[in-house]
């Protein structure tokens, strides 16, 4: 349900004018226009987050960080990212079971493959339109520049698809190693990169081709990656290695290893300044979001926002990052010129991922 804030003003009740004889009469003051209602003010952004364990998507509104809506999306929403017209959010939905680390997957519950596919969210009807096939067990996605097609890791087969919108046609199915996960496409529209867990390597995927172009290797568990806004550079973050590996895009080779430090900082998400100068990391059950200068490397501050930040996602003009805290059900909204948190706002269960998409 879309809340709206009206500003409401009252009316100039009409002045009794009394005729000079006979019996009175009454006649409207015209000597002032009636007063209209002012309308709310658009937001000048909207971050987007979505709940894993409610399986809806909770709508913030930038500003004032007011809880616009909350969106049903259906079985553990993961992954999202907005298409490049930002009329259109593409969220990972999957019907397998959640498995955290240490639980005997023998255990678990079958997963309903039914639940599993793409969510495409009309922004302007705030709902969920229709749902791509996708392959089993959908956790990120990315789109393609123009467009017409997504690329989505699906973490139980191994396998990275690529389907088209349009058509909701799977074009590709790639390995790229086990519990794909990370899934991040070039600024320049050239290169998607999808992380593995399992193998600890990332797979790059050229668009033009559709095809695997390199494999290389990075830290630990490597949980997700993002590009430069040159895309000369990509950093991928490694959850259990507790590092982030600085890649050249030209030929896919680490350059440089970042290793962070400090209890429990196991790097998870990450997002490059508009300006290219910043990298921001999520630090999962390390409680904080890390600022590293991407010319030095050298840790900028360390911010200490919910319990096991994830998902994070920056406005355009990097003024303000946001961060989605799971086992905390809240976002904190960090103000990117002081390096401070100035919101928390309340979300669904287990906030997993966050878009931000400009305009009202």
């Amino acid at each position: 349900m879309r809340i709206k804030t009206l500003i409401h003003l009252q009316t100039t009740l009409p002045l009794l004018l009394l005729a000079a004889c006979g019996g009175g009469s009454m006649a409207p003051d015209t000597s002032s226009e009636d007063v209209v209602p002012a309308q709310a003010t658009p937001p000048p952004y909207k971050a987007y987050v979505t709940n894993e364990g409610s399986g809806d998507l909770t709508v913030i509104a930038g500003g004032t960080y007011d809880v616009l809506a909350t969106i049903p999306l259906g079985k553990r929403p993961r992954g999202i990212k907005v298409d490049p017209a930002g009329e259109r959010l593409f969220v990972a939905l999957s019907g397998s079971p959640p498995a955290p680390p240490g639980v005997d997957e023998d255990t678990l519950p079958p997963p309903d493959r039914s639940a599993d596919g793409i969510g495409i969210v009309d922004l302007a009807e705030e709902r969920v339109v229709t749902v791509l096939n996708a392959g089993t067990d959908p956790e990120q996605v990315a789109v393609s520049a123009d467009g017409t097609r997504v690329f989505v890791a699906n973490e139980d087969a191994a396998l990275a698809s690529i389907v088209d919108i349009d058509t909701a046609t799977v074009l590709a199915e790639l390995p790229v190693g086990g519990e794909p996960e990370g899934v991040t496409r070039s600024p320049n529209g050239r290169w998607v990169y999808i992380t593995s867990e399992n193998d600890s390597q990332v797979s790059v995927i050229d668009t033009e081709s559709l095809e695997i172009a390199a494999v290389f290797d990075v830290g630990a568990r490597p949980r997700s990656s993002t590009f430069s806004p040159d895309s000369t550079r990509a950093y991928v973050t490694a959850e259990n290695g507790g590092n982030v590996s600085v890649v050249d895009t030209n030929d896919h080779t680490v350059i440089e290893t970042i290793q962070l430090t400090g209890e429990n900082v196991r790097p998870m998400d990450a997002k490059v300044s508009p300006d290219g100068s910043r990298l921001y990391v999520s630090t999962g059950r390390g409680r904080t979001v890390v600022v590293l200068d991407t010319t030095s490397y050298e840790i900028v501050s360390s911010i200490e926002v919910g319990t096991r930040p994830w998902g994070l996602d920056l406005t355009a003009d990097g003024r303000y990052l946001y961060a989605a805290n799971g086992p905390s059900n809240d976002v904190s909204v960090i103000d990117t010129d002081t390096l401070t948190v100035v919101a928390t706002v309340a979300a669904g269960e287990r906030p997993w991922g966050v878009a931000i998409v400009e305009g009202p």
